[in-house]
């Protein structure tokens, strides 16, 4: 009887041994794991903003492989964590979600070398603040004092986010 018991046990240590032997990669058994000067997570690391003759460019500069990104019209912006009111002036506002990315590093120090809130003096674009890396979604939020129409694009090499807002009719640069 304990012959069977045995016996069992060591079927099952085989099975479970093959069972997890199967899903790992083929490859990566014993092979060390490839080295990349890119971060798991993407990291925000900047925000920058210019005026040109038609237009006002935003910015994000990202470190890693640039996220998926969405950008929201909002009634205001609020601070993600707390739910607080983002005081920047306007009277619309873009959201800007990158996710997953982070604005801090493993061990929880920032990496985001851009404005927390600044007003900016553009035809367009009249503020930009950092309003959330929290769980996984960097946010940035844009104000403006018109309704604004934008493009957007991925730009590469470095990775980064743009939005190109153009200026409200009748602007004069």
């Amino acid at each position: 009887m304990h012959h069977r018991h045995t016996l069992a046990a060591v079927a099952a240590g085989i099975l479970l041994t093959a069972g997890i032997g199967a899903t790992v990669p083929a490859g990566a058994a014993g092979a060390p794991a490839p080295r990349s000067s890119a971060p798991a997570t993407a990291l925000v690391v900047d925000a920058r903003w210019g005026g040109h003759t038609a237009f006002d460019r935003l910015v994000i500069d990202v470190r890693g492989k640039l996220p998926p990104v969405t950008v929201h019209q909002v009634r205001s912006l609020h601070y993600d964590a707390s739910g607080k009111k983002v005081p920047l002036p306007g009277k619309y506002f873009l959201e800007i979600r990158l996710s997953p990315a982070a604005a801090h590093d493993a061990a929880g120090r920032s990496v985001y070398h851009g404005p927390r809130l600044v007003r900016i003096p553009l035809p367009a674009l009249k503020g930009v603040a950092l309003t959330g890396d929290f769980e996984g979604v960097v946010t940035v939020g844009a104000a403006f004092d018109t309704k604004p129409e934008f493009k957007t694009l991925r730009l590469h090499a470095p990775e980064r986010f743009v939005v190109d807002i153009a200026h409200p009719v009748g602007c004069r640069s």
